[in-house]
């Protein structure tokens, strides 16, 4: 099977050298592409700006900003029988980025936001019989917001996380199946958690 992975943060820029961004590591994205190939699929790996090593036997492209993780994906989607999106895409980016370094002034300034592309839910909506898994990063309300974002992304199932398991080697998730409801709580090294979500992407993949 050939599976198009999503991991780490991407930066929005409102100048040349300075950005928004989030503390995502990475690597439950790349704990996720490891495992899947090892089990003999097919990985791509897009990847925002981490500090970890490519993993063996997968094709890794490396993307700065929403929009290019956005333009890869949606490129790359076609080819591929499953979607992992654990990627901690910023939500917003600054409406303009400066060609210079914005010089410090004693005074307030004001940055107009806008939207980034939904890049879970733009799979979702054009799957068709393939499997998306998306991650739902929350601090409250966690139940209620990954099961509305599961119908609004159109996802098979999501991956409901929170701020604790960043940067860690353990996490504790939660997973919603859009066909069978909530499973977990559980707490185990990203490695583990990663074969679980390769295992239930592999099953998803194979009722289709």
């Amino acid at each position: 099977m050939r599976i198009l992975i999503t991991a780490g943060p991407t930066r929005e820029y409102f100048d040349s050298v300075r950005f928004i961004s989030n503390p995502s590591s990475g690597r439950m994205g790349y704990a996720i592409a490891a495992v899947a190939a090892r089990r003999k699929h097919e990985v791509i790996l897009v990847s925002g700006p981490v500090a970890l090593p490519d993993p063996k036997g997968v094709e890794v492209v490396s993307v700065g900003t929403a929009q290019a993780m956005f333009d890869v994906c949606v490129a790359r989607f076609p080819g591929c029988e499953a979607a992992i999106m654990t990627a901690a895409v910023c939500d917003y980016r600054p409406a303009r980025r400066l060609e210079r370094k914005l010089q410090k002034r004693n005074r307030p300034r004001s940055i107009q936001l806008l939207p980034t592309p939904d890049i879970c839910r733009a799979l979702g909506r054009a799957k068709g019989d393939r499997v998306v898994i998306g991650f739902a990063m929350e601090d409250h309300d966690h139940r209620a917001r990954a099961e509305a974002k599961l119908r609004r992304k159109r996802c098979d199932a999501m991956v409901l996380n929170g701020p604790a398991n960043v940067g860690g080697d353990r996490a504790t998730v939660e997973i919603l199946c859009a066909d069978r409801g909530w499973s977990g709580p559980f707490t185990a090294s990203k490695k583990v958690i990663a074969g679980r979500i390769v295992a239930l992407a592999t099953e998803l993949a194979r009722d289709r």
